[in-house]
């Protein structure tokens, strides 16, 4: 027991950890910076409550007709959030998944060669954005004939970190956040293709498929779950919907086509 209010009603840390997740934020606060404040303002919500109770104002306008839409608002979303908790989804459906979305678990081992640009040139070293473009089409064309990778790296890239690891950038999967000009240049890649020069906001990347494979199913046996049980939630939800109907008896009140202007 935690507290006792002065109806004498106790409240336990059971009671508080059943309440805490429908706090609103200030309260949530409240209960871990000022424990006396938060029991103090929680009684005198319940002593209004009662007073609230004692006088019926529950059955009043517009408290009645407040308490009525919380109620739906608030058991609608319940309804919800029980059908996806309770949604099932059988392990065989998973592995179905997996075969038939393969391509969306693709992993590639990247090497990277980076030609910078500047907007305006610091010295005549530096490239303009027209400079380092033609410059990178130029090593791409190379490549593609043949060119070693790593030693064109040495030579021209002016990433440090994947020069000095012979142009090795790391793996991307398709859950990591790239931008959308890498991701669409990287996962069209076989094995050993060179991108086209991506252009970002500071260079531009040339990107070499070193290793494409396919992340095996026990990696991303919890992905395809998540996205089968948000699936399966939206059908219940789509089917729960298209099963509402309304009638409009009076014409007053018969839906308006799209664009029709108001009386």
């Amino acid at each position: 027991m935690i507290a006792v209010f002065d109806d004498g009603t106790k409240f336990t840390m059971g009671d508080l950890k059943r309440l805490y997740p429908a706090l609103p934020d200030a309260m949530k606060g409240a209960v871990a910076g000022n424990t006396a404040e938060f029991f103090h303002e929680f009684a005198l919500m319940r002593k209004l409550e009662a007073i609230a109770a004692e006088k019926k104002l529950d059955e009043e306008s517009p408290t009645k007709e407040q308490l009525y839409l919380s109620r739906l608002d608030i058991l609608s979303g319940a309804a919800m959030q029980d059908s996806y908790t309770n949604t099932t989804v059988p392990p065989n459906e998973i592995v179905n998944y997996y075969g038939k979305h393969k391509e969306e678990f693709k992993q590639v081992k990247v090497k990277i060669i980076y030609i910078p640009f500047a907007d305006t040139a610091k010295d005549e070293k530096s490239l303009s954005e027209a400079q380092a473009k033609a410059k990178a089409e130029k090593l791409v064309a190379e490549i593609r004939h043949g060119a070693d990778f790593v030693k064109l790296v040495k030579e021209n890239s002016e990433d440090p970190d994947s020069k000095a690891k012979d142009g090795d950038f790391g793996t991307f999967t398709t859950t990591d956040s790239l931008p959308d000009p890498i991701r669409k240049a990287v996962f069209t890649l076989e094995m050993g293709d060179v991108t086209d020069p991506v252009r970002q906001p500071h260079g531009f990347y040339i990107f070499k498929a070193d290793i494409v494979t396919i992340r095996p199913l026990s990696d991303v046996r919890d992905q395809i779950f998540t996205v089968l049980k948000q699936q399966h939630a939206k059908e219940w939800m789509d089917r729960i919907n298209s099963e509402v109907k309304v009638e409009f008896p009076n014409p007053e009140f018969q839906p308006k086509a799209p664009g029709t202007p108001s009386k």
